[in-house]
């Protein structure tokens, strides 16, 4: 009776922790709910379970959810992805759950044919593996359906809210050993990214095999394809075991070569244009044999290492046929490979191309902390505790056909445990504060520079034209190399949900800079952007313009002449950045990785209303290669033109190669330097050409401008001015000079902005003031003005009745709202709500 009445009152207790959690997270829900994620995602190996007990892996399954709880809480679903293997587990997969499971217990590559833990010293974790633990545990189908159930259970009962697990299938040689792939099956083999046919084909068929599988108690007939396969094991491993959704990883049913710059199309010295039909149709075929067999489970993905429009031209990914295929699945996350190199232009150019259009509104976002196979965790030293790839990626937003701003839905964490099984409460600890902060700071509004991009263009091109997959391919490896080299873009939308919104909302674009591609001859896509200019808009169009209708050309004030290719001497009106060591003054322009050769040059050069900005010259010969066009009567609307030289080459590597900078002039420098005319100045100082510039980004949220930034060398200055002045950053002093602020920051920095400052030179500070007064929820304090004129942002809900200014009031009153109140008035619409005060020396506080 006693036992009884013990699980009678732990069942209560437990009830009412859960009403209370509830009630908690109720509470929550009012104060944050426009920063909640519809699912975060914890994913693990199984080496954090070190010893085949029960209870162990209910203590392990706990610590999971308690370590991530800060996160976890702005969540309305939680979900565990489990790396148990590397998917063999689901291919070798025969229905009885008492069957042995081959589990990654390894650090480094199981399937080099090395015996594990053998060979020389001077060998590398990516030419054999060693065992990650003396005497790994062995388990069975059942322990995993068991480890499966034990997190559901621990999370719902943390929690309080639905817990999801999946499953995930890789198709590369890493994690675990996989005699299904690489001895019994080769033949599904494709890709090579990681050695000669390392991959497995999505659309590959397999042998003949006798051997029964749970899709296949009577073995696989020959030519069975793998689509089919692999979607009938799936459907009875994720059935049998408990599992809710599938991921597929490395690039898996997205080509055959996920991490490199060439694929089934592109060789790196041409491109096979006549494949590209029968290529994406068996992609697609895949994708719809997959389903047949597994209809119901979720797939979320991970994409390739790339972008759309490099993805489409190099390897035949048709990520449109995908996305409208009613497939049930989330499309890929930002890829965490690339900043994982600083080459956070690659990974905001795939995240940004692959969120242009999407399947729903879903997509989600996935930060690096652990990796729990290669001996490294990116949070403590790849990223060396610095969050760049938190706030960077988080202030990329989409905007949709109707005009919204999306923002990641989903997060994963990838992983929740090392290379060795151990979870350090460290990291959860310091990445879940820069997580939360960023999402406060998320995207509520167009970010100055909105990226047009040619989602259905790029896909029509593919397939309709002969001669464009150069083109396809250009475009994004040139704004990939525009973002590394400090152009501050990080809002997307596409080419045809602009054409939608700028009717629906024409004003929602005034106060953004458009950036696309020159559109087709007579589209409504070049009437929609001549359009917009002349009303009042501002556009940058980069690339060949070789399809486009004389109106457009035009518009531009351009002609085609024959083209200039390789080495050009380049010539520019205005080149900001301060060098101790100048830029070289030679052009490399590779034909094939640029879209052509350079063939622009200005209609008519006596045009007062065209500004020349840059020219190249070879032998004699010029082509115009960047300049700016506005007219009177366009209300204030300008367009600039960009040929754009993707300074890069391939040689044999899995990306392309930046040209050396030291020896040639990169040419997507020029897309930072444009934006002068437009009124944006983001400048740099530094020692010579070789160093890095800063990755920036500038997001709007709640009327507030976010900058966050990437400093691969902390030696680098950088000033900042635009049209409302120079930008101050909160919290910090800069030393005005020339009008513009400058600062030097760190590795990683995330600042924000409601302060802009007309002053040519002194020293300016802006901090926040404790409220002291019932009615005010913000006060600011700005110092070191020199008759300036200064522009307040505050945020969106605030009006003129509630805003307050306030002049040198601390050197008389204690309190700043007793005296000192001054007038100030209401700015000028282009710049957006804000507020503004003229003619102010010595300090300002301004209240709300």
């Amino acid at each position: 009776m006693k036992k009884i009445l013990i699980v009678i009152l732990f069942g209560v207790v437990l009830f009412l922790s859960k009403i209370e959690a509830q009630n908690l997270i109720g509470i929550e829900d009012n104060a944050l709910k426009k920063n909640r994620f519809q699912n975060v995602t914890l994913e693990m190996s199984l080496k954090p379970f070190k010893v085949n007990d029960k209870d162990y892996f209910r203590q392990v399954a706990n610590e999971v959810f308690k370590q991530w709880s800060a996160l976890i809480r702005q969540a309305d679903t939680v979900s565990v992805m489990l790396w148990t293997s590397d998917g063999s587990e689901i291919l070798d997969y025969k229905g009885v759950l008492s069957q042995p499971l081959e589990w990654a217990k390894y650090i480094g590559n199981p399937n080099t044919g090395r015996e594990i833990g053998s060979g020389p010293k001077e060998l590398t974790l990516h030419e054999r593996a060693y065992l990650f633990m003396e005497n790994p545990p062995t388990y069975t189908y059942g322990d995993l359906k068991f480890i499966v159930q034990s997190l559901k259970e621990a999370g719902h009962t943390i929690t309080g809210k639905p817990i999801k697990v999946g499953a995930t299938f890789d198709p590369g040689p890493e994690f675990a050993k996989s005699d299904f792939k690489y001895k019994k099956h080769p033949e599904i083999l494709g890709g090579n990214a990681m050695g000669n046919k390392s991959m497995v084909s999505c659309y590959s068929v397999l042998n003949a095999d006798k051997e029964p599988y749970a899709g296949y108690p009577n073995g696989i007939k020959a030519n069975t394809p793998f689509g089919s396969f692999f979607g009938k094991q799936s459907q009875h491993f994720l059935t049998d075991l408990g599992f809710d959704f599938i991921w597929f990883s490395n690039g898996f049913g997205f080509g055959v070569e996920g991490w490199n710059a060439i694929g089934s199309i592109f060789n790196g010295k041409g491109f096979e244009q006549e494949k590209m039909d029968v290529a994406t149709s068996k992609m697609t075929e895949f994708w719809k044999l997959f389903r047949k067999e597994c209809p119901n489970f979720q797939i979320q993905t991970r994409g390739t290492n790339l972008s759309v429009g490099s993805d489409l031209a190099r390897d035949a990914v048709d990520i449109k046929n995908i996305y409208k295929g009613n497939f049930n699945m989330l499309p890929p996350p930002n890829s965490p490979w690339a900043a994982l190199d600083g080459d956070f232009g690659l990974e905001l150019v795939g995240y940004m191309s692959r969120m242009s259009e999407l399947p729903d509104n879903r997509f989600p976002f996935r930060f690096y902390t652990h990796d729990p196979w290669w001996l490294n965790s990116p949070w403590l030293d790849r990223y060396g505790r610095e969050p760049h790839d938190v706030y960077m990626p988080l202030s990329v937003s989409r905007i949709d056909v109707n005009g919204n701003i999306g923002i990641p839905t989903n997060l994963n964490i990838l992983t929740v445990d090392d290379s060795k099984g151990n979870m350090p409460v460290q990291v959860p600890n310091e990445v879940t504060p820069h997580i939360l902060k960023a999402r406060m700071d998320a995207p509520t509004a167009p970010g100055p520079l909105v990226w047009v991009y040619p989602f259905d263009e790029y896909h029509d091109w593919a397939h309709r034209f002969k001669d464009r997959l150069p083109e396809i391919y250009y475009g994004d490896w040139y704004i990939r190399q525009s973002i590394n080299n400090g152009f501050p873009l990080n809002t997307v939308i596409s080419t045809t949900s602009f054409q939608s919104v700028i009717i629906k909302n024409p004003d929602l674009f005034k106060q953004s800079i458009l950036v696309t591609i020159a559109p087709d001859a007579g589209s409504a896509l070049e009437k929609a952007l001549i359009r917009f200019v002349e009303n009042g808009g501002k556009l940058i169009v980069y690339g060949p313009v070789d399809h486009s209708s004389e109106a457009f050309t035009d518009f531009l004030n351009l002609k085609n002449e024959s083209p200039l290719v390789g080495e050009l001497n380049i010539s520019s009106f205005y080149m900001p950045d301060v060098l101790e060591n100048a830029f070289p003054k030679v052009l490399n322009h590779h034909s094939l990785l640029s879209g052509g050769g350079i063939s622009s040059i200005l209609k008519n050069r006596n045009d007062s209303t065209t500004k020349m900005l840059a020219q190249v010259e070879q032998s004699g010969t010029k082509r115009d290669i960047a300049w700016v066009r506005s007219k009177p009567e366009w209300l204030g609307g300008k367009v600039s033109y960009l040929r754009g030289t993707n300074s890069c080459s391939f040689s044999g590597g899995r990306l392309l190669t930046p040209d050396d900078p030291v020896k040639w002039y990169t040419g997507p420098l020029l897309s930072r330097y444009v934006l002068h005319e437009f009124g944006f100045d983001f400048f740099v100082d530094k020692q010579d050409p070789s160093v890095k510039s800063p990755v920036l980004t500038i997001s709007r949220s709640n009327n507030a401008y976010v900058f966050s930034g990437y400093n691969p060398s902390n030696t680098v200055k950088l000033r900042f001015k635009m049209p409302q002045g120079a930008p101050l950053f909160f919290g910090l002093e800069t030393k005005l000079e020339n009008g513009n602020s400058t600062y030097t920051m760190p590795t990683a920095w995330n600042r924000e902005c409601r302060v802009f400052v007309e002053q040519n030179n002194g020293i300016v500070s802006y901090k926040e003031l404790c409220s002291g007064q019932l009615g005010i929820s913000k006060r600011f304090q700005i110092n070191g003005l020199k008759n300036a004129t200064v522009h307040i942002y505050p945020e969106d809900n605030i009006t003129s009745q509630q805003f307050h200014t306030y002049i040198n009031v601390y050197k008389v009153f204690e309190y700043p709202w007793i005296g000192g109140e001054i007038p100030f008035k209401v700015g000028d619409k282009k710049l957006g709500k804000c507020f503004v005060v003229e003619n102010v020396t010595g300090e300002l506080v301004v209240a709300w």
